[in-house]
């Protein structure tokens, strides 16, 4: 590719983070958005100079310019734009999680199959230099055998957060937004917030074999979905561990993972090393300390939804472009992208039921029915 060019579908929040990464992205350039709301395509594209505000997805699709499109409308409506991309013959980054049920799932990569496209499930948690080195020190048998892997997303969101933009004149709150719905949302804390990290822990500690979980609406009103659960977690390598994930936590706490085996363990908080030991210590350990501890100045996604860094999707779409060009996977793929959406659905079914739930599923749990 030369000049590469990039249409985005649904412009809301998470789109500017996408436009952002896309903009400092040598040799690509934001070609169009789309809407379904038109005002909302026109003040997209109005922040973003050279944009054309398209109000027809079809037509965008047409036009040549565009190569590859980035969908960022509502976590359950992402299968219909995706399919249309993908019979359009555009490359598709798609914001997480995939889709909200293994089915939907399934339609999307079954249309980048047959219609040779490719397909990059947004999980930047992966392009963090403190993870990519942990991860190193795992594949590089540093831990010896592995044991224990723990995740913790104690975030904080607003009552408003969940509720949306209010009517004017409204004398009481009422809910009009999308989130915190099951059609839309797909989920709470675990579906929404915690998939990056739910996506982290499967990469670093392998694939999930069981899960036990408790799920419950303790902070919110006015929503469907969970705002706080626990999960514990066998892996096929023998190894447990757990998933902590909340939306109630005030003021909203880094994001942390912690990987221990019986000859090291290391936690990572946000993109910042606290620990980083192992029994058999090695030259290159001082060189990590040194560059990744005592360097985060972000809270993240904390208790803002707003901010969180481009640069994490920016290094993963590089990734995605090189794939392309070399016709090669990248290094998170469509079926990763279902992996991760698989284990949050196995932590619902587990908190619905109240029993254990094995991996993988041979179906989509049967979700609660909406008030």
């Amino acid at each position: 590719m030369s000049q590469v060019g990039f249409g985005i579908i649904g412009c809301g929040m998470i789109a500017n983070f996408h436009a952002e990464a896309i903009k400092r992205i040598k040799g690509t350039k934001l070609v169009g958005c789309y809407s379904q709301t038109p005002a909302s395509a026109d003040a997209f594209a109005a922040s973003y100079p050279g944009v054309k505000a398209y109000y027809d997805l079809d037509e965008m699709l047409a036009d040549p310019a565009i190569q590859i499109v980035s969908i960022c409308t509502p976590s359950g409506a992402h299968m219909e734009p995706a399919v249309k991309a993908a019979e359009a013959k555009k490359h598709i980054v798609i914001e997480k999680p995939m889709e909200i049920t293994l089915k939907r799932c399934d339609t999307i990569l079954e249309a980048c199959r047959r219609n040779g496209v490719m397909l990059c499930p947004i999980f930047q948690s992966r392009f963090s230099p403190a993870n990519i080195a942990l991860k190193e020190a795992i594949s590089e048998g540093r831990f010896g055998k592995l044991v224990l892997g723990d995740t913790f997303v104690k975030w904080w969101r607003s009552q408003e957060y969940y509720d949306g933009p209010q009517p004017k004149g409204a004398k009481t709150p009422v809910k009009t937004g999308w989130r915190g719905t099951w059609n839309l949302d797909g989920g709470g804390a675990y579906m929404n917030q915690a998939i990056h990290n739910v996506d982290l822990l499967y990469w670093l500690m392998g694939e999930v074999s069981e899960v036990s979980a408790v799920t419950s609406t303790l902070g919110h009103d006015r929503i469907e979905v969970e705002d706080v659960g626990v999960a514990a977690l066998k892996f096929k390598n023998g190894a447990v561990g757990t998933i902590t994930a909340s939306t109630t936590a005030w003021p909203g706490l880094l994001k942390k993972t912690e990987i221990h085996g019986t000859a090291g363990s290391v936690i990572v908080e946000q993109d910042d090393v606290l620990l980083w030991k192992f029994e058999k210590p090695k030259p290159k350990d001082r060189a990590i300390t040194d560059k990744l501890m005592n360097r985060q100045e972000s809270q993240g996604g904390a208790s803002d939804p707003k901010a969180i860094s481009c640069l994490g999707h920016m290094e993963q779409i590089k990734d995605f472009m090189k794939a392309i060009q070399l016709g090669q996977k990248p290094k998170i793929t469509g079926e990763e992208g279902r992996k991760a959406v698989e284990i949050v659905l196995a932590i619902y079914q587990s908190a619905w039921t109240g029993k254990r739930v094995s991996l993988p599923l041979l179906k989509d749990p049967k979700r609660p029915v909406s008030k």
